[in-house]
């Protein structure tokens, strides 16, 4: 069974995949973090390109800091974002 999903882009990843947002229907066979970043790679050259470093980009599941093996399983969002610098 699929699973809708808003799924939210900020900064630089934002600016690649050319929108801030977007509510998918997820494929069933995904269920983690990484498993999503491998499927929205595939969508376009635009998500390719946003998400070539998918090591560096950081993932929220529902305002919480995860990491790629985290299910995504009940989600209601996923958010995408690039690590955050201070100075």
């Amino acid at each position: 069974m699929e699973q809708r999903l808003t799924v939210r882009y900020f900064a630089w990843v934002r600016e690649k995949v050319g929108r801030a947002e977007e509510c998918l229907e997820i494929p069933a066979g995904i269920a983690t973090v990484g498993e999503l970043v491998a499927w929205l790679k595939a969508r376009g050259p635009e998500y390719g390109a946003a998400f070539q470093r998918a090591d560096v980009v950081r993932a929220a599941v529902d305002q919480v800091h995860v990491k790629p093996g985290h299910s995504i399983k009940g989600a209601r969002e996923v958010a995408f974002f690039p690590p955050v610098t201070g100075g």
